[in-house]
């Protein structure tokens, strides 16, 4: 039996839906619902060539007022590209990766670039830090779209902000310019399984924003979740305890319990970004 884009809406949702059914599970749509991190990846290495064709890809990617506020940096040597990846010593699949890139939001250009023309850049920081970081996610993604494409598997990496002065010296990062996430690339040595995401009834609004059902909903997730993603080891428990039924909800809570990334912000504060009033 063919396979459906249905199929594949099923599998990412986990519940029953007509959406896709009679649509083969073929071209970008099925590219993208099939998308999930890749965290081994084979010794194969990834020629420049191929990376140059996703940077052309993900540069491709829409620009806020064709402002064009990223910087990609790529760790090619291999001396500074081990000590990148030796800041994270709980995450393998990094040093695995035969390629790690930087991306990241680059409010200096243009800043340079109204000196050079004779103005004064005078935007709202904290939408002119907002343009930037927007940026920066919109072409890493186009990047993961393009890098599946060509059977390439990645893996986003937000930790680099929970390091973010290390990350900044080793890419040499001058002020105006900020690391958004880093990303593993190459040929995966795995097929893991499917992330279930929230039902689009609770993430896509008509007209309004509305949560009126959200515990209900919620709960249904954790279920559904739990059946295909179960979460195998609870977080804080001597904080929080155990639970019997531990799902999703409970260890997103538990996670953003804990203040996070307070070196980015400082690194933000102290480098041109002015975003406390």
């Amino acid at each position: 039996m063919t396979e459906t884009l249905n199929d594949l809406i099923t599998a990412r949702f986990a519940e029953a839906t007509a959406l896709g059914k009679d649509r083969p599970a073929e071209g970008p749509h099925a590219l993208q619902l099939r998308h999930r991190s890749r965290r081994r990846y084979t010794a194969e290495p990834v020629s420049q060539d191929v990376l140059d064709l996703l940077f052309a890809c993900a540069l491709s990617a829409p620009a806020k007022s064709d402002l064009q506020q990223v910087a990609i940096i790529q760790f090619a040597d291999d001396k500074k590209r081990d000590a990148v990846t030796d800041l994270f010593p709980s995450m393998p699949w990094i040093k695995q990766a035969p390629v790690f890139l930087l991306f990241c939001g680059d409010g200096r250009r243009i800043r340079r670039i109204c000196e050079l023309r004779g103005t004064e850049f005078a935007h709202e920081p904290v939408d002119a830090f907002l343009n930037a970081a927007a940026d920066a996610a919109i072409v890493m993604q186009n990047f993961i779209i393009a890098a599946e494409a060509e059977d390439l598997g990645t893996c986003p990496i937000s930790a680099v902000r929970e390091v973010t002065e290390e990350i900044a010296a080793f890419a040499e990062l001058p002020e105006g310019v900020f690391p958004f996430a880093g990303l593993c690339v190459g040929h995966p040595a795995d097929d893991p399984w499917i992330s279930v995401r929230l039902p689009m009834r609770l993430t896509v609004h008509k007209d309004s924003y509305s949560d009126l059902n959200l515990d209900a909903e919620i709960t249904g997730y954790d279920e559904r979740r739990g059946r295909v993603n179960p979460i195998r080891n609870q977080r804080e428990t001597a904080r929080f305890g155990a639970k019997d039924n531990y799902g999703w909800s409970d260890d997103k809570a538990r996670q953003t319990a804990n203040t996070d990334r307070l070196s980015f912000v400082r690194y933000l504060l102290q480098n041109g970004h002015k975003l406390n009033y």
